[in-house]
């Protein structure tokens, strides 16, 4: 049987929603970060948007891989980049895409734990409800588990997707009906021109 999972493509737009909500939230339950630390890579834009909507300057990130692309999950959470900075005695707001197991949060605020901040409370766009734990502030609850592709992540996420189709699609038009039928992914023929001729280098 042919692999089906159920995506959604998170537009621009939608992404700087999220994020003044999520601002806004933050704002009324009186916190207030003396810096921001994104977890990379999923985090890195909510957290510079949060920057600018919460008048923070400082912004600094650790890298955690758990999901590579095409929603291929990793047996361990792994710290590829930890911290560099000194949190000690400050207020920290952590800052990823989405809590999906939540293992991430889990592992980051571990982490940021052992550098002895004042506080550290987390924030993501979307908190899904299979998540082993709970952000402290969350823009969208998704009951309805899916992937959700970020348009930082397309590209990489559609040849995730490419790669494990059996067999693989001979053109992009091709491409482009396998991604709708089996993931929900709706992407025009331009862009899968671009994505085919990267994964060719």
């Amino acid at each position: 049987m042919a692999e089906k999972m159920r995506c959604e493509l998170i537009s621009w737009s939608a992404v700087q929603r999220l994020c003044q909500r999520l601002s806004a939230l933050i704002l009324e339950s009186g916190y207030r970060p003396d810096l921001i630390v994104a977890i990379g890579r999923g985090g890195y834009v909510p957290a510079r948007l949060l920057c600018d909507y919460l008048d923070i300057m400082d912004l600094t990130s650790i890298k955690i891989e758990h999901y590579l692309s095409g929603a291929n999950q990793q047996e361990q959470t792994i710290i590829r980049y930890p911290l560099k900075a000194d949190i000690r005695d400050l207020k920290v707001l952590l800052v990823d895409d989405v809590n999906d197991t939540g293992d991430t949060l889990v592992a980051a605020t571990e982490h940021l734990q052992t550098f002895q901040p004042a506080e550290v409370r987390t924030a993501v766009m979307h908190e899904k409800t299979v998540s082993c734990i709970s952000a402290d502030y969350f823009a969208m609850r998704v009951v309805r588990w899916r992937w959700l592709i970020y348009p930082w992540a397309v590209n990489e996420d559609v040849r995730g997707f490419l790669k494990r189709m059996t067999p693989f699609p001979e053109s992009s038009e091709d491409a482009q009906k396998l991604l709708a039928e089996r993931f929900n992914i709706n992407i025009s023929l331009q862009r899968l021109n671009y994505i085919y001729a990267s994964m060719n280098q």
